[in-house]
């Protein structure tokens, strides 16, 4: 076997720590390294909490404790600027300009992919290594971004900003396992974090309540406005356009013949606008900053997008347009077409391309 220097990202979680620890075992030279990109010290929820989450101090140690006992080199990585730059400013300035945003594709793209890469490489490293759940093989001179074979951790919705030059040196080791099989390996290997739960909240919002920390970021009653019925019928008040979601239907307090849902958001009148459930569906959408897999199509393409993570792929025929958008027509409109959200297109298990909704 061809053994690497290979720099693994560890969140201090069980995924990359059995990362490491594979990779460690088939003989390569292990080099872990965890990205800090949030203080949590000054953070209490409402009923006075501490939390831990993602990338938190806790995991951090967690993470170094995994590397002692691998007997590997680790090192912490200070990102908090540009975290908060790249990925906390542009989720405050999405929900304040009427779209809903996916930090966890903005962290990949540009921390972990970017940044990160760019240390590996400084230490020498041939690869980066995480605990991603998706696949990268090369096909002839290019490489593939596929699937994760465990349907329910598939991640690669999540990576398909990923370019050529990243994909050469980035490596899932974990990408052809399932959960169950990647916790056997943890509990075979003894890692103290076998058992340990999954952070399912945005790193930054540990508690969950991401009204609370927008207004903490850019302050209350700025973006106070009309709750508006599609026929143009004023119905009540809100108290900010960025506690709405598209296709969001509870908390809206109305009083309607049928359920209403939340159908668009116009940050600029400070209007929320609602409607029937019909209302919802949505024929086409358009991209921007398009990402291709595969060589750019200069001709309609037949394709199946997902528009969120938890998604069904729906059939579509996407047309690139000029200047990195992209034009997607679904077979059969689609509920819940969100702006912010990231729509991506695969070919069977590979993807092939993905942008963001405007």
């Amino acid at each position: 076997m061809n053994k690497k220097r290979i720099v693994v990202a560890m969140s201090g979680g069980v995924d990359s720590s059995v990362t490491a620890a594979l990779l460690k075992e088939q003989g390569h030279e292990v080099i872990g390294m965890t990205m800090q990109i949030w203080d949590y010290s000054s953070f209490t929820a409402k009923n006075g909490d501490t939390f831990g989450s993602c990338c938190s101090l806790d995991d951090v140690y967690d993470a170094r404790r995994v590397a002692e006992g691998l007997d590997i080199p680790f090192y912490v990585v200070n990102f908090e600027k540009d975290f908060q730059q790249q990925v906390i400013d542009r989720f405050c300035d999405d929900y304040f300009s009427g779209r809903t945003p996916n930090p966890c594709v903005l962290c990949n793209q540009v921390l972990k992919f970017e940044l990160l890469l760019r240390r590996a490489r400084e230490l020498e490293a041939d690869t980066l290594a995480t605990g991603h759940y998706a696949r990268i093989e090369r096909e002839g001179e290019r490489y593939l971004l596929r699937k994760g074979l465990d349907p329910a951790k598939d991640q690669s919705y999540f990576l398909f900003t990923l370019t050529q030059e990243q994909m050469r040196r980035v490596s899932f080791p974990l990408g052809g396992m399932t959960k169950d099989e990647v916790r056997g390996h943890a509990a075979r290997l003894n890692l103290r974090v076998a058992e340990k739960a999954e952070s399912q909240d945005i790193c930054f919002v540990p508690d969950g309540d991401y009204v609370r920390f927008l207004e903490e970021e850019r302050g209350a009653g700025k973006m106070d406005g009309e709750i508006v019925h599609v026929s143009g019928q004023v119905l009540g008040r809100h108290q900010g356009t960025y506690r709405y979601t598209i296709g969001q239907r509870k908390g809206l307090g109305l009083g309607w013949t049928e359920p209403l849902y939340v159908v668009g958001i116009d940050a600029g009148q400070r209007r929320v606008l609602v409607g029937e459930r019909s209302q919802l569906a949505v024929p086409e959408l358009t991209l921007h900053e398009v990402n291709w897999s595969i060589p750019e199509p200069s001709e309609p393409l037949r394709t199946a997008c997902r528009i969120r993570y938890r998604h069904q792929e729906v059939a579509a025929t996407v047309t690139p347009l000029p200047d990195g958008r992209a034009q997607v027509l679904f077979d059969v409109p689609q509920n819940g077409v969100t702006p912010g959200q990231a729509a991506v297109f695969y070919d069977e298990d590979r993807v092939i391309g993905g942008g963001w909704i405007e």
